[in-house]
């Protein structure tokens, strides 16, 4: 994947843009490394070493996830051969590291999703999950799906397709069954299952449309669709079984973040 060039970062900054989030995370952990020089090694290994942020991201995927079964400079090159042969794996991820900064008020800066948040991690380890599933290494993708059920007490089976800008707020709980699909720039909050019905081998997982937000503890069964429309009562808040309205309509549900319920409707 091509690195943008000083130039075009500096062209980018003077028009009051975002710098590049790659950009962003290096001036985070230069500025975090001198604040507290206890963290100045670890920084250094996960950010301030590398030349991109794929080399990164493999890096600090593959030191959280390796173990006694297999280590972290195999998964590290594991995850580097991903990103080789499909860089919109990277994209994604930074589409997602974008989407923790825009829609969580409890964001300081780059460092923290990139480094500590279990939803991001979970879901860039998903990522490489699901491009080994793709070229039938099934072996090892559901060994990366255990290890990221382990560290961040998140299981998505790794045949979900997941799109990018993707939000998933402190994680905790989270289920993605293997037929599930979640769309682009959706927000998810913990305890949310996309969970199946009957035990047969067919597509029993819901379809999560472009910006949905699934508000904590969701329960969504069955392969049904869930999305954002602007037609009819639709952009409301739904909850219960079967799901009724509870919320009034907003403008975009999961960048705004907003679970209001209106008790009128």
């Amino acid at each position: 994947m091509a690195n943008s060039t000083p130039e075009a970062e500096a062209s980018t900054a003077s028009k009051g843009a975002p710098a590049p989030v790659w950009q962003r995370l290096k001036a985070d952990a230069k500025a975090a490394s001198s604040q507290e020089p206890a963290l100045s090694s670890y920084l250094a290994a996960s950010v301030l070493n590398h030349d991109t942020f794929a080399e990164a991201l493999a890096y600090h995927l593959a030191h959280k996830a390796g173990g006694n079964e297999v280590s972290a400079l195999q998964l590290r090159e594991i995850c580097e051969e991903a990103y080789e042969d499909d860089p919109s794996i990277v994209e994604a991820a930074q589409r997602d590291l974008q989407a923790v900064l825009e829609r969580d008020p409890a964001t300081r800066n780059t460092l923290q999703p990139f480094l500590y948040f279990k939803g991001y991690l979970a879901l860039q380890t998903h990522r490489v999950a699901h491009w080994l599933w793709g070229y039938g290494r099934e072996a090892l993708a559901f060994y990366l799906q255990s290890r990221v059920s382990e560290l961040y007490g998140v299981d998505v089976n790794p045949a979900a397709k997941i799109g990018s800008g993707v939000f998933i707020d402190h994680a905790t709980g989270i289920v993605i069954g293997e037929t599930a699909v979640v769309g682009d720039d959706v927000s998810m909050l913990h305890g949310v299952t996309l969970g199946g019905t009957g035990k047969d081998f067919t597509d029993r997982h819901p379809k999560i449309g472009n910006g949905v937000l699934l508000g904590a503890g969701a329960k969504v069964l069955g392969n049904i669709k869930i999305q954002v429309s602007r037609a009819g009562r639709s952009r409301c808040s739904v909850a219960g079984v079967p799901a009724k309205p509870v919320g009034g309509p907003c403008c975009d549900p999961a960048r705004t973040m907003d679970q209001n319920f209106d008790p009128g409707l």
